[in-house]
Parts: structure tokens; C-alpha cells; sequence
């Protein structure tokens, strides 16, 4: 029996819906790693399954590090304005932003093939993925330029 306390604290720490998350847990009988595994491949499969679709909205963010050495600019790319719009959204544009100020990957295959600086454990193409299958969005890195001194 898969518990609301489980179900909530796999929401909070992937911030996909709570239907993803309880039909993640109960396939993996309620083991919390073997569910946000499952919930991994099932954001790649959506991630193919939208990857046809226009990118006709997106943001583009900025991110200036301490010390105003290093500074990134990023087109990250969706479907609608209102996903753009969304908070949450423009907070994974900027986390990549940061990523990219620390990691200074060349060009955007390189960028998400890295482990993103904030957890490891997942590349920034896992990132992208997730943020696919939380919004039900095609979601794409633009653009991105990094200045330094």
C-alpha cells in the first residue's frame, strides 16, 4: 500500500504530479529510488514522443556571478507562452544558466551531456526531461553565451 506521505514526499523532491508520482511508486512497489528511476525514463520517452513539436515561446534569462566576473545568457525554449511564464520555468532556465557560468560547456550537446552542478546525480539533459514531463512540453536549450574576465 502505497501511502500519501510517500506519494508527497517523491512530488516534492521531483516536482512532477502527484498521479506521475503515485503511479511511479506503485510500479516500483513503493521504493522511492526504483520510482524516480522509473520516472526518469518516462520523462526521456515523453521527451521523444514531443520532440515534433513547434518551440514557439521560451525565455531568455541572465545569470551574473559573484564577483561580476562571469556572466551567461540562455534562450531556453517551450510550446506556449505559458509555460514561459511560469515560475518554476524560468527557475530551471536559470539553474542551467548558473551550470553553464560554472561548467563553461562549448556548444549544447556538450552542455547536456554534463552533471548538472546542483545534483549530480542527474545530467542537464535529465533536467530538460523533467521540466517535458512536469509542463507537457517541448522544451529545448537555445541559445547561451558565456562572458568572462
Amino acid at each position: 500500500m502505497i501511502t500519501t506521505k510517500q506519494i508527497k514526499g517523491l512530488r516534492e523532491e521531483t516536482g512532477l504530479s502527484i498521479m506521475e508520482c503515485q503511479k511511479a511508486l506503485e510500479e516500483a512497489l513503493g521504493d522511492k529510488d526504483k520510482a524516480i528511476v522509473l520516472l526518469k525514463e518516462r520523462g526521456a520517452e515523453i521527451a521523444v514522443k514531443k520532440g515534433s513539436r513547434n518551440l514557439g515561446a521560451g525565455v531568455v534569462v541572465s545569470y551574473i556571478h559573484a564577483g561580476e566576473m562571469i556572466g551567461v545568457m540562455l534562450e531556453l525554449l517551450c510550446e506556449t507562452d505559458f509555460v514561459a511564464k511560469n515560475p518554476e520555468f524560468k527557475s530551471v532556465a536559470r539553474d542551467i544558466s548558473m551550470h553553464i557560468a560554472a561548467m563553461n560547456p562549448s556548444n549544447t550537446t556538450e552542455l547536456l551531456g554534463q552533471p548538472f552542478i546542483k545534483d549530480p546525480g542527474q545530467k542537464i539533459s535529465d533536467l530538460i526531461n523533467n521540466t517535458v514531463q512536469k509542463f507537457g512540453e517541448r522544451t529545448e536549450v537555445g541559445h547561451f553565451v558565456r562572458f568572462s574576465i
